[in-house]
């Protein structure tokens, strides 16, 4: 896919900035390539603790639900909390059980049946939270779009306090004024509300539970430490719902992480050690790509009551039971989408899809619960936003989208509000059910009014630096550390060298995914690099600039001038106690000399 290159302009004294933080110019320049302007707050990024944290009462209505909660607390009312069945809702539920329990309340959590009943509060569960004797329901990670569910719950008679993180449903008249709805609850806690005070929008599910649980603790004296217990299962959720790594997230997720490797929860020890992570420096790779989506396929496959169970057992044989069983269950959800996806990625080119500016698709065998994930994928390989429907009962259909930087999904779907069923979700993600005779008008409306051009669908690669390999050294690596948690919203650095000459070429693994060569630059220093993307793709463009004769001899040990300019990430390797340096290349393009 053609890409456009961009290195960093952002000025500023990086030198001043360094020494005043400690760390090296290059560091400075990578804070101010991710926002940071003054001294304060390179410090604040680079070192910032909880005591960084914003004050929870700047959020709306937050007091107000501890103040209900803690009433409802000394009436001895049961509190139902309706967790959403994703990662975020699974830790945001079991964050709120825990607490009410420390605080003598009793609570249980429910989440929806994602088949049956889709995402967030529904009636069923009001209705049920209403027989199980519940005086109060407490939504996580959902609940701003509930109305007729809430509406449902006040009529029984129920106390509602909603917590959640989604934009909140609104119409937009003639003029573009958007005029929001909101549910009929007793609280509504949600810093996307407009009228929110709170200085950080992008908190997740448990993100907005902790800061409720932090008030509830203060006002009835618990000690902070235990508070800090619950960050784990912040930082787990924060990354596994993919929300930016700023501001505060960026902190929560930090000593998070931290406290993960000396967490007490049976269960979560368990799922790491299934995960092969008990002893190891866990990063927000590791619970993007290994421990979140474990949690993420018990809501996809069967019920995220699973997951919640794991996190609450106190028996070491039923917790190591539960995480092989989540860790199976992980392991059908790739091979399901791997065979998903690669249907998608055929009816996308028999039927030219990929011409549409915004891709919509039905797959008539697909597992509703995997929509998503091929949407992003699909997203990834065509830069398009993609909506990926599959057909449910009663004539529905079920979508879910995922969408680019420069196209808002949430704003595009609720433009077609009049065909749809049910929707939410914010700019980069959204979900819809609608009537399957609808499909035609929605896909048109939404190419009709997506407002992209060509330069949308071209993907931007941001780099740091432009900064020779010959730069790379073990000290700037380790200096990296201090950019962790990196992920979205904190990318990896990512630095370039123009006409990096390649040689000695094998190809690696037991799929043989992972392309190994040496690449010299600047100055004739060379370093081991490995590439671990298309490897035809990759072995086209050498082919196309420097013929097949070369491309033999780059696997065959001889020096074919192959030349080309190159984005990497530097790393450490360490094999039998040996540590030596190499890149890691991320993207390559020729660029005549």
């Amino acid at each position: 896919m053609k890409e456009k290159w961009m290195v960093a302009a952002r000025k500023a004294d990086f030198n001043a900035i360094g020494k005043a933080c400690g760390v090296s110019p290059i560091l400075a320049r990578l804070a101010v390539n991710r926002g940071m302007r003054t001294i304060g707050e390179v410090h604040k990024y680079l070192y910032g603790g909880l005591e960084d944290l914003h004050d929870p009462r700047q959020m709306k209505d937050l007091e107000k639900a501890a103040d209900i909660l803690l009433e409802q607390l000394d009436q001895g009312e049961k509190i139902c909390i309706a967790a959403d069945f994703d990662a975020d809702g699974i830790f945001s539920g079991y964050s709120l059980w825990k607490a009410i329990r420390r605080l003598g309340g009793s609570a249980y959590v429910v989440t929806p049946d994602r088949i049956r009943e889709g995402y967030g509060l529904n009636e069923n569960m009001t209705v049920e939270a209403y027989k199980n004797g519940a005086g109060c329901i407490l939504t996580c990670d959902n609940g701003i779009a509930a109305l007729e569910a809430v509406e449902s719950a006040k009529r029984l008679g129920l106390t509602v306090v909603v917590t959640d993180h989604h934009e909140p449903i609104y119409e937009e008249d003639a003029s573009g004024t958007r005029h929001y709805r909101f549910p009929a609850a007793d609280a509504v806690v949600d810093p996307k509300q407009p009228d929110c005070m709170y200085p950080f929008k992008g908190l997740c599910g448990a993100g907005v539970a902790y800061k409720l649980i932090q008030i509830l603790f203060e006002r009835r004296h618990i000690p902070e430490k235990e508070l800090y217990d619950l960050l784990p299962y912040t930082a787990i959720a924060t990354v596994a719902d993919v929300m930016d790594l700023t501001d505060e997230n960026r902190i929560l997720v930090k000593y998070g992480l931290y406290r993960l490797r000396q967490t007490d929860n049976m269960g979560l020890k368990a799922m790491l050690r299934r995960c092969n992570l008990e002893d190891k420096y866990i990063t927000a790779n590791h619970i993007a790509f290994i421990l979140g989506p474990c949690f993420n396929a018990a809501g996809r496959l069967t019920s995220a009551q699973m997951a919640l169970q794991l996190l609450m057992t106190d028996d070491a044989e039923e917790a190591a039971q539960l995480a092989a069983d989540l860790a199976a269950l992980n392991d059908s959800r790739k091979e399901m989408t791997a065979i998903g996806y690669e249907q998608a990625a055929e009816k996308i080119e028999t039927e030219r899809l990929y011409e549409q500016p915004v891709m919509m698709m039905t797959l008539e065998d697909c597992h509703e619960s995997l929509a998503g994930i091929i949407a992003g994928r699909i997203k990834e390989r065509y830069h398009r936003p993609v909506i990926v429907c599959v057909p449910v009962e009663n004539g529905l259909m079920k979508g879910s989208g995922r969408s680019i930087e420069t196209y808002n999904m949430y704003d595009g779907l609720n433009a077609c509000r009049e065909y749809l069923e049910r929707f939410g979700g914010h700019a980069a993600a959204a979900g819809i059910t609608f009537r399957r005779g609808y499909f035609d008008k929605i896909r048109q409306r939404l190419i009709r009014q997506c407002g992209l051009g060509e330069a949308d669908f071209t993907p931007v690669v941001h780099i740091d630096i432009a900064m020779p390999i010959r730069c790379v050294t073990e000290s700037l690596i380790q200096e990296l550390d201090f950019l962790e948690p990196m992920g979205k919203g904190n990318e990896s650095p990512l630095f370039a060298e123009k006409n990096l000459r390649l040689t000695k070429g094998v190809i690696l693994g037991k799929n043989r995914n992972a392309l190994k060569m040496k690449a010299t630059g600047e100055g004739g220093i060379s370093l081991d690099a490995l590439y671990f993307g298309d490897i035809e793709a990759f072995e086209e463009c050498i082919r196309e600039h420097f013929g097949q004769e070369a491309l033999n001899g780059f696997y065959d040990g001889k020096d074919g001038n192959i030349r080309l300019s190159m984005t990497y990430y530097p790393s450490i390797n360490e094999f039998r106690g040996v540590r030596t340096l190499q890149i890691i290349i991320q993207n390559y393009m020729y660029t005549p000399a």
